[in-house]
C-alpha cells in the first residue's frame, strides 16, 4: 500500500521532561519520526516540554509547542493547528511514551478528536486501553490461550487485600497506565502490600492496580515485534534480562539476542508474541511483549505489552541497526514492510526482512543511590536507574566486560568488591546474603563469590541467574586468576584470546600487577590490535555502506581478523559522546554532540561520534558519517584514532561536548599527540584548579566568595574554622555537584569529612589503607583536594553562555535563578532574560564573562556562575566547554549555539556567523524535574548537589505566565483555589507578605503556624493557624493526607528546623501537592498563579517567537 494522501498533518506527541522509566530514548524515537514523515510531505506539528531534546530543533517540525504536555493544552494546539493546512489531520501518539499514549487517551475521552476531526494513527485508543488496562489484557491473554500471572485487578484498598487473602505473599502490585513500573513493587508483608497498593493507586491515572502471583526467579525475555496493515509481522530483536523476573527489565543487564533459550523455545515465543500483536489491535509500528519463563516446568506466561515504541524498541534499534521508530513512522501512514527499505543495507534488503545479528549486545544500566542518601538500593519492579551503557563484542563475555567498563563508574571489569558483613567470621553467610538481594552490584557480588569458592550451583541457588551466564563469568574470573598466577601471556595468540574475552588493558594491569602503560606497550608489541566490524543487520549477508562500527579482538575460525573500518580520505573530527545518562550529565549534552556533528557535516568535515548510550540521538547511524559504539575510556578511544589516521586527515577531536566523560581523556590524547579542538585542555584545568584560577581573576580584578582549599583531613578542619559557617565544601573535578554540601554546623562538617567522603574512595585505596580512613581520604585529597567556600546566604545566582573565538565573545543568554545561591545551577528554576537585575549589572556581568573568555583563549563555548550580593558581583565558577543550559538558551535565543560552537572550534571566526544581541520580546522559564517519588525515605530538599533528571521550558510574553507554564510542565498542579500553608522562616516573612495578600485576593484560604500566623493577621491578611509536626495532632501532614491542603511555601533555616520539617515535606511530595522551600520560589508561584486565574494560556509555536517583520 502506498502513503496515504488523504492525511496532510500529523501532530505528535513528544515525551516531556526526562525521568526515571521515559529518558531520552524518546527523544531518539520522536526525532526519527518527525523527519521520516517530515521527508514524506507531510506537515509535522510537535509538542514537547523539554527543551534539551533535538526533535523540539525548530527545523524538525513545521510548527513546535514547547508547552506543558496536558491534555488541555494539546487540545489547544489542536484548535489552532487544526486548519492551517486544509485536509485529514492526524495525531501520532506512539513515539512519546506513556506520557504521549496518556495525554491521546485523555483527548479521545474529552472528545477533543472527535470535535476537530483528528484521526489516531500508529495505534487506536482502543488498542492502547486493550494493551495498558491491565484487566482487559489479561482477559485478551486468555481469549487467545496465552497464560498470565495469576492476578487480581483491583480501584481499592479493601478489594486488594481480599485479592491478598487468594495469592499470598510475596506479591508484585502493578499499576495501569504508568511506565517505568511507577508507583508498583513487591511485597513481602502485610504492612509493605498496604503501602505499596495505596502508592500504586495514587500513580495511575486511572486509581487501579493489578495484584499479582509472584513469578520472583523466573526467566525474563522480551520480544520487538514491527506489523503492518497487510498483516506482515517481522521480529526485530529477541532480548533476555540476565537477572530473573522480580527486577524491573529498565534496571536488569540485558542481552540480546537472547542466549539461553532453545530454537523450539524461540519459535513458541516468537508465535506467542506475533499472536499478542494481533489480538490487541496493534496494526501498525513497534510493539514490546514480556514473557517470562519457569526454568522448572518451562511455563510461559505473558506479564505486558507496551503499544508504542519503547525503551527496549531503543536498544533493539541500536543493537540490530532496524530503525524501529522510523519504520513505525512510515507504517502509520500506510506504508507495508515490503516497501520500506532498509538504509543500512543501502537498500539491498527491504525492512520486511528480520534483521540477523552474529555478535552479541549487552545493556547495564546505571544507577544515582549516592544521590539520594537514606534511599535503599535494593532493585525491584518500579524502576530506579537514571541511565544505560550498551557494548557490542562477537562473545557474551567481551560485550559484558566492555558493557560494565563503559558505565564510567570506576569498573574496569568483573572488579573485586567489598562484601557487606564480611571480615566477621562468617563470610560464606555473608556473600550468599549480598548474592540473594538485587543490587546494582550483584553482578560484581557474584563473581566474589565464584573467587571465594562457590560454585556455580551454589550461586544459582542464592541468586536464580542462569547457570549458562554464571559458566561465562566463571570462564573470566578464571582467566584473571591464571593471569595473577603465572602473569601476562607472551604470544600473540594467547594474548589475543585474553582480549577477546573483553579484557582492558587497564584491568589486565590491575590483575598483573603492572602499569597499563606496560599492558599496552607488551600487546602493541605482539601486535594485538582490535578490528572494527559493521553493524549490517543481514550479519554480512549483504555489504553494508553504511560505517555502524564495533571493536572485537575475536579470531576467526581460520586467518588473521578482518577489519571493516575502511576509514576514508576525507578531512575528519571526531566528537566524543558523554556516555551513559546520570545526574549531572545528561541529554543536554547529547544535544551538544548532534549539534556537532550537523554544524561540522555542513562545513565539508567527515565527522565520526563515539559513543556507547543507546538512548541517544547521537548514537542514530545516520547523525554522524561515522559512529563507533565504544566504550568511552582512553585505550578504546585511541584505537579509534589509530584506524582513522590510516587514511584521510584527522583534523581533531571535540571534547568539550560531551560533559565530563571525554574531557578525563583529554590528557591521554595530548600525550598521544591527538589534536584537540576548541579551548585547550589546560585552559579548562585552569578553570578547576583553585590555586591558578584565583591567580587568573586576581589578575582581571574580578571577585570570589572567600575560599580554600584541602589536601588532607586536618588541613580541612583549619580551612573550615579560618572561613567560619556556614561555608561550601565540594571535592575537586565532579559534575553535578557530586557530594557537595552546605556545611551549617560542626557537627555536619565531622560527618561529611568521614562519612560522605569515604564514599568516594577508589577501590584500591582502600585495599591500600584497609583499616584506616583518614589514610585512604588524605591519599585521595593529595591529587583532588577538597574545595571550600564561604557561603554566600540569600544571593542571587546568575548563569551566564557565551561563544568565543579567542579574539572575540558573544554573550548568549543570561540566566537569572529563581531559587537562591547555594542550590545547585541544575536543580535551580532560572529565567532568560533575567528578571529584576539592573542593565548595569547586565552590563558588568557581559564586560566580567568576555574578560574570562579572552583571558581563557576560548574556543567554542563558556558557562559562568555568578553571585550577586548587596550590589557586588562574585564569581563561583567558570566551564569552558559546553553546560547543560546550551539547548534552553539556544530555544529562548532562536540561535542554533551548539552548531556555532562547533564551528568556532574547527578554526571558523565569530564575526562571519553575524550574531548580534536582540532584545527579547519573550521570557523562558526553565524548570527542573525530580526523581523523589522513585525513592520513598529520601528528603525532597534541595542543596549544592544536583538531584533533578531533566528539565521543562515555560515560554510566553510575560515571566508570571511562563513561570506557571513551566509548573504545569514539570508535572505539577498549579491550584486555581484552596488552602495554601504557609511558615516560613524569620528573615522572610516580610518580604513573604506580597504573595500572600495575592492568593487571598484571589480566594485562597490560608493556614500558618505561630509567628508567620501573627504577621499575616498584623497586616491584615485572614488565616487561620494549624499545628507544626512537633505542636500535636491534627497537624499540617494530617491535614495534606486529607486533601485538605492545596499548596505549601515552607522555608526553613538551620539543621534543626529542616530535620523538623521533613515529614512536612514528604508528605506533600507523595499527595502530588506544589511544594516551594525557597522564599523566591513562593514569590514566582504566586504570581504565576494569578497570571493562571486571570485568562486562558495562549500557546504559540517556537517558530511564531523569531518571526521578523518583514
Amino acid at each position: 500500500m502506498p502513503k496515504r494522501t488523504d492525511i496532510k498533518t500529523i501532530l505528535i506527541i513528544g515525551a516531556g521532561p526526562i525521568i526515571i522509566g521515559q529518558a531520552c530514548e524518546f527523544d531518539y524515537s520522536g526525532t526519527q519520526a518527525c523527519k521520516t514523515l517530515k521527508a514524506e510531505g507531510y506537515r509535522i506539528v510537535l509538542v514537547n516540554s523539554n527543551p534539551a531534546t533535538i526533535m523540539t530543533d525548530p527545523d524538525l517540525a513545521d510548527a513546535t509547542y514547547v508547552e506543558p504536555i496536558t491534555p488541555e493544552i494539546v487540545a489547544k494546539i489542536i484548535e489552532k493547528e487544526r486548519n492551517v493546512l486544509p485536509g485529514g489531520f492526524a495525531l501520532l501518539p506512539t513515539m512519546g511514551g506513556q506520557t504521549a499514549l496518556n495525554c491521546a487517551l485523555s483527548l479521545q475521552k474529552m472528545g477533543v478528536l472527535e470535535k476537530f476531526d483528528v484521526e489516531m494513527i500508529g495505534a487506536t485508543a482502543d488498542a492502547i486501553d486493550k494493551a495498558e488496562d491491565r484487566e482487559r489484557f489479561r482477559e485478551a491473554m486468555t481469549k487467545i490461550g496465552l497464560s498470565t500471572p495469576r492476578s487480581h485487578h483491583v480501584k481499592t484498598l479493601g478489594a486488594a487485600l481480599e485479592a491478598l487473602e487468594d495469592i499470598g505473599l510475596p506479591t508484585i502490585i502493578r499499576p495501569s497506565f504508568t511506565m517505568g513500573g511507577t508507583g508498583g513493587g513487591i511485597a513481602y508483608n502485610k504492612s509493605e502490600f498496604i503501602d505499596i497498593v495505596e502508592r500504586g493507586m495514587d500513580a495511575s491515572p486511572t486509581s487501579e492496580v493489578l495484584i499479582e502471583e509472584s513469578v520472583l526467579g523466573w526467566k525474563e525475555y522480551e520480544m520487538e515485534v514491527v506489523r503492518d496493515k497487510a498483516d506482515n509481522c517481522i521480529i526485530v530483536c529477541s532480548i533476555e534480562n540476565f537477572d530473573p523476573m522480580g527486577v524491573h527489565t529498565g534496571d536488569s543487564i540485558t542481552v540480546a539476542p537472547a542466549l539461553t533459550l532453545t530454537d523450539k523455545e524461540y519459535q513458541i515465543m516468537r508465535d506467542a508474541s506475533l499472536a499478542v500483536l494481533r489480538e490487541i489491535g496493534v496494526e501498525t509500528g513497534g510493539s514490546n511483549v514480556q514473557f517470562a519463563v519457569d526454568p522448572e516446568s518451562g511455563r510461559m506466561i505473558v506479564i505486558e505489552m507496551n503499544p508504542r515504541v519503547s525503551r527496549s524498541s531503543a536498544l533493539a534499534s541500536k543493537a540490530t541497526g532496524f530503525p524501529i521508530a522510523k519504520v513505525a513512522a512510515r507504517l502509520a501512514v500506510g506504508y507495508t514492510l515490503d516497501e520500506i527499505e532498509n538504509d543500512i543495507t543501502g537498500g539491498a534488503t527491504p525492512a520486511s526482512f528480520e534483521p540477523t545479528i552474529d555478535y552479541v549486545v549487552t545493556k547495564i544500566p546505571r544507577f544515582a543511590f549516592e544521590k539520594f542518601p537514606g534511599a535503599e538500593p535494593t532493585l525491584t519492579t518500579a524502576m530506579k536507574s537514571v541511565g544505560e551503557a550498551m557494548a557490542i563484542g562477537r562473545t557474551f563475555q567481551e560485550s559484558l566486560q566492555k558493557a560494565l567498563r563503559s558505565l564510567e563508574t570506576g569498573l574496569d571489569g568483573l572488579d573485586e568488591i567489598e562484601v557487606e558483613g564480611m571480615g566477621h567470621g562468617d563470610d560464606r553467610n555473608a556473600i550468599k546474603a549480598a548474592l540473594s538481594v538485587p543490587t546494582p552490584d550483584r553482578i560484581l557480588h557474584v563473581a566474589q563469590a565464584m573467587r571465594f569458592g562457590f560454585t556455580d550451583e551454589q550461586i544459582h541457588e542464592s541468586c536464580k541467574i542462569d547457570p549458562w551466564f554464571l559458566e561465562q563469568m566463571r570462564g573470566i574470573v578464571d582467566a584473571e586468576e591464571k593471569v595473577r598466577k603465572y602473569g601476562l601471556p607472551q604470544t600473540p595468540i594467547a594474548f589475543r584470546q585474553l582480549k577477546a574475552m573483553g579484557f582492558s588493558d587497564k584491568r589486565l594491569a590491575a590483575v598483573a600487577g603492572k602499569s597499563e602503560a606496560e599492558v599496552r606497550t607488551l600487546r602493541r608489541s605482539l601486535k594485538v590490535r582490535p578490528v572494527y566490524k559493521r553493524i549490517d543487520t543481514c550479519a554480512a549477508e549483504f555489504a553494508s555502506p553504511t560505517a555502524y562500527m564495533y571493536s572485537t579482538y575475536a579470531m576467526p575460525f581460520a586467518g588473521a581478523p578482518a577489519d571493516e573500518a575502511q576509514p576514508s580520505s576525507a578531512k575528519k573530527v571526531v566528537i566524543l559522546g558523554g556516555g551513559p545518562n546520570r545526574i549531572g550529565q545528561g541529554i543536554e549534552f547529547d544535544y551538544c554532540c548532534c549539534h556537532a556533528c550537523y554544524a561540522l557535516r555542513d562545513a565539508g568535515y567527515e565527522t565520526i561520534m563515539v559513543n556507547c548510550n543507546p538512548e541517544t540521538v547521537s548514537t542514530d547511524y545516520d547523525t554522524s558519517d561515522r559512529l563507533y559504539f565504544e566504550p568511552l575510556t582512553a585505550e578504546d578511544v585511541l584505537e579509534i584514532l589509530e584506524t582513522e589516521k590510516q587514511n584521510g586527515t584527522l583534523h581533531g577531536v571535540i571534547v568539550q561536548f560531551g560533559g565530563q566523560t571525554p574531557l578525563k581523556l583529554a590528557h591521554a590524547l595530548e600525550e598521544a599527540g591527538i589534536p584537540i579542538l576548541g579551548t585547550t585542555p589546560d585552559a579548562i584545568d585552569l578553570a578547576e584548579d583553585r590555586d591558578r584560577f584565583k591567580r587568573l581573576l586576581d589578575k582581571l580584578h574580578l571577585k570570589q566568595p572567600k575560599n580554600g582549599i584541602a589536601y588532607s583531613v586536618e588541613q580541612s578542619r583549619l580551612i573550615a574554622a579560618e572561613l567560619g559557617l556556614p561555608f561550601v565544601v565540594r571535592p575537586s573535578y565532579v559534575l553535578g555537584g557530586r557530594a557537595m554540601a552546605i556545611i551549617r554546623d560542626e557537627v555536619m562538617f565531622e560527618d561529611y569529612l568521614l562519612g560522605t567522603l569515604p564514599s568516594l574512595i577508589p577501590s584500591e585505596v582502600k585495599a591500600k589503607y584497609p583499616n584506616d580512613k583518614t589514610g585512604q581520604i588524605n591519599t585521595v585529597l593529595g591529587k583532588n583536594p577538597l574545595l571550600f567556600d564561604r557561603y554566600l546566604s540569600d544571593a542571587i545566582e546568575v548563569d551566564v553562555d557565551c561563544l568565543c573565538d579567542g579574539k572575540d565573545a558573544f554573550i548568549a543568554g543570561i540566566m537569572e535563578h529563581i531559587e537562591e545561591a547555594g542550590i545547585h545551577s541544575g536543580d535551580s528554576a532560572c529565567s532568560l532574560p533575567p528578571r529584576s537585575l539592573s542593565p548595569e549589572t547586565i552590563a558588568e556581568l557581559e564586560r566580567q564573562t568576555r574578560a574570562m573568555a579572552l583571558a581563557l583563549d576560548v574556543g567554542g563555548l563558556m558557562n559562568v556562575q555568578y553571585a550577586i550580593k548587596d550590589g557586588d558581583i562574585y564569581v563561583l565558577e567558570v566551564n569552558p566547554r559546553a553546560s547543560r543550559t546550551v539547548p534552553f538558551v539556544a530555544k529562548v535565543i532562536g540561535k542554533p549555539i551548539a552548531k556555532i560552537a562547533a564551528r568556532l572550534m574547527a578554526g571558523e571566526k565569530l564575526a562571519s556567523f553575524d550574531l548580534k544581541q536582540e532584545k527579547l520580546e519573550h521570557v523562558g522559564v526553565k524548570e527542573a524535574v525530580f526523581p523523589f517519588a522513585r525513592f520513598p525515605g529520601v528528603d525532597v530538599l534541595l542543596g549544592p548537589e544536583m538531584r533533578s533528571t531533566g528539565e521543562v521550558i515555560g515560554l510566553d510574553r510575560s515571566f508570571d505566565v511562563a513561570f506557571a507554564k513551566s509548573q504545569l510542565g514539570a508535572g505539577s498542579k498549579v491550584p486555581v483555589k484552596g488552602t495554601v500553608f504557609v511558615s516560613v522562616r524569620d528573615e522572610d516573612k516580610p518580604r513573604i507578605l506580597p504573595s500572600m495578600a495575592i492568593l487571598a485576593e484571589l480566594g485562597f484560604q490560608i493556614v500558618a503556624t505561630g509567628g508567620t500566623l501573627r504577621l499575616l493577621q498584623e497586616h491584615g491578611i485572614r488565616a487561620s493557624k494549624i499545628n507544626k509536626v512537633l505542636e500535636g495532632r491534627p497537624h499540617v501532614v494530617d491535614a495534606i493526607k486529607n486533601g485538605e491542603i492545596q499548596l505549601v511555601f515552607n522555608t526553613t533555616d538551620g539543621p534543626q528546623a529542616l530535620a523538623d520539617s521533613r515529614s512536612l515535606r514528604r508528605a506533600a511530595l507523595l499527595h502530588k501537592v506544589p511544594y516551594y522551600t525557597t522564599l523566591a520560589g513562593a514569590i514566582a508561584a504566586a504570581e504565576g498563579i494569578k497570571a493562571y486565574c486571570s485568562g486562558d494560556l495562549e500557546v504559540r509555536s517556537l517558530q511564531s517567537y523569531f518571526v521578523r517583520a518583514a
